[in-house]
């Protein structure tokens, strides 16, 4: 099953009427449903937002966690906004006043859940690269992998790690590792 998409065009203006009972992402001005979380989705959040928290203690860079706003093209036509798993920024005059983001993180996390895979996988994907997010994880949960992407030159770079993997270094996070094996729970 794939994310549920509608077809008609929208904007933030539109997205900020709907109801929040119901989560959704607009993509170049296309609305799609987000997915239900997992229990073992929720396990991989919380041990990744620790690790990532733990070591952001007293430096610039702020981690945030769904659901908060990302608005990449908030000066132009204002019809891309996305909630992802995680995120980091470093530079804070992007937040904007609580609600979210308005450009490019630094760091975007997205956990894989079996409905939406292929649009994080695919369609986050391109997103993040084109609006300069400097690295993105896309996590597997079920399989317990990890690809890294990392943006050399306005495309990304991929690496993959799973469970064996004792400490992967974030590159968008000097000095900052995460230890997979605490993260999908291998002991």
């Amino acid at each position: 099953m794939e994310a549920r998409r509608l077809e008609e065009r929208y904007t933030y203006s539109d997205y900020c009427t709907w109801d929040d009972s119901e989560r959704w992402e607009l993509i170049d001005g296309v609305a799609y449903a987000m997915a239900g979380v997992s229990e073992s989705h929720q396990d991989v959040l919380i041990e990744l937002l620790g690790q990532l928290r733990d070591f952001l203690k007293g430096k610039q860079c702020k981690v945030f966690v769904a659901p908060f706003d990302v608005r990449f093209n908030a000066d132009g036509a204002d019809d891309t906004v996305v909630q992802p798993d995680i995120l980091v920024v470093c530079d804070r005059t992007k937040l904007e006043s609580g609600k979210g983001v308005i450009g490019a993180p630094d760091f975007i996390i997205e956990i894989l859940s079996p409905s939406t895979a292929k649009y994080d996988m695919l369609t986050k994907k391109r997103l993040y690269q084109q609006s300069g997010v400097r690295e993105y994880w896309i996590v597997d949960p079920d399989s317990k992998t990890m690809a890294a992407n990392v943006l050399h030159d306005g495309r990304y770079n991929s690496r993959f790690f799973d469970y064996h993997d004792s400490t992967v270094p974030i590159e968008a996070l000097d000095g900052c590792t995460i230890n997979l094996a605490e993260v999908f729970d291998v002991s």
